[in-house]
């Protein structure tokens, strides 16, 4: 038996990239009914970039939601019927200006199973190249590109400077399969 039971699902507000459902959901093992609160939302992608230098491209931009700006891999929702690697490539392009024609998937991670109900896709993108000088930015979106060593990255994560969970869930999977071919 599953433990929970929905035993309906209502409608919330549109937020725009959120749609709120309210799930009543039934405890199975102490019948406890809670209101549990979801997100919808379409799926995401990011993708690490990777120069034929081997140096890692990362963006700072400002978060709402802590009120600072964080370094993170490029990335961002994927649109209705695109696919996932495409996505990848047009947020690579519009928030860096680099391309690649060699990409692998590093496969999906849960946005954030407490409340969301969908997958952030990533990718690897190997040498990278700048093809574009002007930025293709959403009107909420301030960018600085920032293009680092690997070893410095690595240290910007041992110092706790990189915490954007995805990111660093996509660069520790990369790192670990760097350190397993050593």
């Amino acid at each position: 038996m599953p433990p929970y039971q929905c035993l309906k699902s209502e409608s919330g507000p549109d937020l725009g990239i959120f749609k709120i459902r309210i799930d009543h959901q039934k405890n199975s093992r102490n019948g406890h009914i809670l209101k549990a609160t979801v997100l919808e939302t379409v799926d995401s992608a990011n993708v690490l970039a990777i120069t034929p230098n081997q140096e890692i491209i990362l963006v700072r931009q400002f978060r709402f939601g802590i009120g600072q700006e964080t370094l993170e891999i490029p990335g961002g929702m994927v649109e209705e019927g695109e696919d996932i690697q495409a996505a990848c490539a047009r947020e690579l392009l519009e928030e860096t200006g680099y391309a690649s024609t060699q990409w692998r998937y590093l496969g999906p991670v849960q946005s954030n199973p407490v409340f969301m109900d969908s997958l952030l896709h990533q990718y690897i993108a190997m040498d990278v190249v700048l093809v574009k000088e002007e930025l293709d930015l959403d009107p909420a979106e301030q960018i600085e590109v920032v293009c680092l060593p690997q070893e410095e990255v690595r240290q910007l994560i041992i110092d706790r400077k990189i915490q954007h969970p995805h990111t660093l869930t996509a660069l520790m999977q990369y790192f670990w399969e760097i350190d397993q071919i050593k």
